[in-house]
């Protein structure tokens, strides 16, 4: 199987293998669970995705066990929702990069669905954004945003649990963005009808 960094997409972006990345993120299931929890999908169909999505990567094995006369597989997203350190990320290659974000955008969808899932939702008061933005920095304004980032969210990661704090998903991405195409800018369309 061809598993490039540019057939991820491919490999994930199908509408039952998105269905079981979803019900496998942030927790272990059996194949047992996933059939419980997606009960339209059949059996056969169920094990062939599985096998396509532990093949490319996308899920791990984290546990087999014997039940029965029968091997029981537990499955998880590859390091449970990887956060790499330096190192990891020093050493990874294309194809490492393409499964742990792959992972990451699966583990997002399935928070977001079971946010949307909930019996009342209140996007102002539980304070749900999402967007994009594209800054133009220098490589010194990177680092200095780095280093501001961590300052204001440092504090915050270290706070603890407690019966009036609500657990909230922070998730960043941070990545060269295509050039824009050369166009008029706002300033030379003045004057123009």
């Amino acid at each position: 199987m061809d598993t490039s960094p540019h057939r991820w997409a491919d490999l994930a972006l199908h509408p039952v293998r998105i269905r079981i990345l979803r019900a496998i993120a942030g927790t272990r299931r059996t194949t047992r669970d996933l059939a419980a929890a997606l009960p339209d999908i059949p059996q056969a169909t169920l094990y062939r995705h599985l096998t396509t999505l532990v093949g490319a990567g996308l899920i791990d094995i984290a546990e087999e066990r014997r039940v029965g006369g029968a091997t029981e597989r537990i499955y998880t997203l590859p390091g449970g929702g990887i956060t790499p350190d330096a190192t990891t990320l020093a050493a990874a290659g294309p194809e490492d990069h393409a499964r742990w974000f792959t992972a990451f955008v699966s583990s997002l969808l399935s928070e977001f669905t079971r946010y949307l899932d909930r019996e009342h939702i209140d996007y102002a008061a539980d304070g749900v954004g999402y967007q994009q933005l594209v800054l133009h920095l220098s490589d010194a304004e990177l680092a200095q945003l780095a280093q501001d980032l961590s300052a204001l969210l440092l504090p915050l990661v270290r706070h603890q649990p407690t019966t009036d704090r609500t657990p909230r998903l922070l998730a960043t991405i941070l990545l060269p963005a295509e050039a824009p195409h050369a166009g008029p800018t706002p300033d030379s369309t003045e004057g123009t009808t």
